[in-house]
């Protein structure tokens, strides 16, 4: 293979994989500057699950929710408390799971979740 060729091909590839993850960016002032990305979120039968991303140590009660009714229906938001110190190798992610007793809602309420969801990119990406 020609060397010349392969270098180029080398930096493009480097250059793709060095691409930091895109920011969320809220309006400035805004309320929601301090929603965490989400990765997943699932509503059960008993609980709603989310994933967060993790450095290796966080936690459920790391998170503090807020509820707020609309009508027949809810917004919840989640915010970190604490910041992740943990130095992992690779970035990573981690599933909490709150009942809907926990949330202070019935199991049907119909939730408006305001957290943005972003997509998972794989450890380290």
């Amino acid at each position: 293979m020609n060397r010349r060729v392969f270098l180029i091909a080398a930096l493009a590839l480097a250059g793709c994989a060095s691409l930091p993850p895109p920011k969320i960016q809220a309006p400035p002032g805004s309320a929601l500057q301090e929603l965490e990305p989400l990765y997943l979120a699932l509503a059960g039968r008993d609980a709603l699950t989310i994933q967060v991303s993790s450095n290796g140590c966080t936690a459920k009660e790391d998170f503090a929710f807020y509820v707020e009714p609309r009508g027949e229906a809810v917004t919840l938001a989640f915010g970190r408390k604490r910041i992740d110190t943990c130095k992992s190798f690779a970035m990573g992610r981690q599933e909490l799971t709150f009942s809907w007793a926990e949330l202070g809602l019935k199991p049907r309420t119909p939730v408006f979740l305001l957290n943005p969801l972003v997509p998972w990119t794989g450890p380290g990406a």
